[in-house]
C-alpha cells in the first residue's frame, strides 16, 4: 500500500501523460512545467522549486529545493538521462 496511494495514482498517470505527449529528450524543466501543468489541470495544488529547509539535530543545516510538491504532501523530483544508472 501506498502513502496517499490515491494522489500517487493520479500523480503517475500524469506523468504518462506528459511523457507520451513530450517523448524523451528535454531537459529536466521542460518536464516540470508541463508535470506542473498537468497536475494542476487535475486539481492538485503544486509548488515548483519548492524550498524545504533541513534540520539536523535541531539546527539548521541546509536547504533542499524540490522540483514540485503536490497538495503540500508529495514531493516530485524530475529526472532526465539518457540512461538510468544505479546513483538514479
Amino acid at each position: 500500500m501506498l502513502l496517499h496511494e490515491d494522489k500517487t495514482e493520479k500523480i503517475i498517470q500524469a506523468f504518462y501523460k506528459v511523457y507520451n505527449e513530450l517523448g524523451y529528450g528535454f531537459r529536466e524543466n521542460v518536464y516540470e512545467n508541463a508535470l506542473a501543468i498537468e497536475l494542476r489541470e487535475l486539481g492538485f495544488q503544486v509548488d515548483q522549486q519548492h524550498e524545504i529547509r533541513v534540520y539536523y539535530h535541531g539546527r539548521e543545516v541546509g536547504e533542499y529545493y524540490a522540483d514540485l510538491v503536490a497538495d503540500e504532501l508529495i514531493i516530485l523530483e524530475i529526472k532526465a538521462a539518457r540512461n538510468l544508472i544505479e546513483d538514479h
